[in-house]
């Protein structure tokens, strides 16, 4: 599969088709997945990579939900009439295939109603969606209220996500009931379906997968995939990852220098993106590897971190003991200088040597200053700060 191991765990490939091959292998004994990387590392790409390798002529073994997903939905706003608004549904996709003999609107009103206050009806013979809402008026000069019924309304975007993603649940469930309709699904993936919602939501959305995931039924293998802390946490936290053997987690990098995608376990400690991001930080400076965006990357860290200590700034937790900095001025002087410039993830520029001399200072002084699990750094040389960490 091309992988190779990392010396402080993990795996690296060097496409994502391997990544995706590998995956697929690691579910063989695995019953789910899961993968935390930033906006921009190819999660939506290596979904359709792991898509792509199940597909043989017009058989398919994956479901999945992506941004691909919600281009299965697209609106018709009547602008003629204004009044017949409607969310077309693309007749042609496998993932309405039993949309109308399995009274999918009985299957989804349940989930949807966990979320929002608006009513929906899907018609077979258009193939589309208009949606309704009971909203309370005042009635007249004299005071009081009453409901009025609007019908074929126009949705928010957060909405329509909402109402898709509870389409794709209510398909997730037939999949474990077994249904005819989709028994070609043996894999479903799961990417970023809560880019549009709240923390609230992304609590109850991540709750609510978990407990899906863990119900009884037919045998089904997942990945999922997010760049939202909260929801990842909440997913980890409830499949219990850190008991469960068959479930594995990994923080997901992407370099933008040799293209290698690097899986880094995450199962050994309890998941926080900030400790994933100091590792990542660390073995840039370990091996040289230094980009002027690694200064936006340090101050999320510190952001973080002293956010964590009670502290407004994160100027309160760069140390001020060092000799030429007794302040912490200068230090924090640079890094937010450095932290605001345009600097592109996709066209990384090098790091200047006398900034790097600074990363260096501040990155380990912050390492000596607050003790983090020396499992984490086992791999960074001796010469590169561990403290006491």
């Amino acid at each position: 599969m091309g992988a190779r191991r990392l010396s402080g765990g993990g795996e690296s490939f060097f496409g994502i088709s391997e990544l995706a091959a590998y995956l697929r292998h690691e579910l063989e004994r695995k019953k789910a997945i899961l993968l935390y990387a930033y906006n921009g590392t190819g999660k939506t790409r290596l979904s359709m990579a792991f898509k792509q390798a199940g597909r043989q002529g017009d058989s398919k073994d994956t479901l999945y939900f992506n941004a691909f997903t919600e281009d299965m939905f697209h609106w018709n706003n009547d602008l003629a009439g204004d009044a017949d608004r409607r969310l077309l549904i693309n007749r042609e996709s496998r993932f309405f295939r039993g949309l109308d003999e399995l009274e999918m609107d009985n299957r989804i009103r349940p989930l949807l109603q966990r979320y929002v206050d608006f009513d929906f009806r899907i018609d077979t013979e258009e193939w589309c969606v208009r949606f309704s809402r009971t909203v309370v008026v005042k009635a007249g000069v004299e005071g009081g209220e009453k409901e009025d019924f609007v019908d074929n309304i126009k949705i928010s975007r957060g909405e329509e996500n909402i109402f898709i993603w509870c389409f794709f649940l209510a398909i997730v469930e037939l999949v474990l009931d077994d249904v005819e309709a989709y028994r070609w699904v043996r894999y479903v993936y799961i990417d970023d379906p809560i880019s549009s919602l709240d923390e609230h939501n992304a609590i109850t959305v991540g709750s609510h997968l978990a407990k899906l995931l863990s119900r009884g039924g037919r045998e089904l293998k997942t990945v999922v995939s997010s760049h939202h802390p909260l929801f990842f946490n909440v997913i980890y936290n409830e499949l219990d990852t850190r008991k469960s053997k068959n479930v594995s987690a990994y923080f997901l990098s992407h370099s933008k220098i040799d293209g290698v995608y690097r899986l880094t376990y995450t199962s050994a400690t309890p998941f926080f993106h900030h400790v994933a991001l100091l590792v990542e930080l660390c073995e840039a400076e370990r091996t040289g590897q230094l980009f002027t965006y690694h200064f936006s990357m340090l101050r999320s860290v510190l952001e973080k971190s002293a956010s964590f200590h009670g502290f407004s700034k994160f100027s309160a937790c760069i140390p001020m003991d060092d000799m030429d900095d007794p302040d912490g001025v200068l230090h924090a002087r640079i890094i937010n200088i450095l932290s605001h410039g345009n600097y592109s993830l996709f066209e990384p520029r090098p790091m200047l040597d006398e900034n790097k001399m600074y990363f260096k200072k501040i990155l380990n002084a912050f390492l000596k200053r607050y003790p983090f699990n020396p499992e984490l750094f086992r791999w960074v040389s001796d010469d590169s700060a561990k403290g006491d960490a």
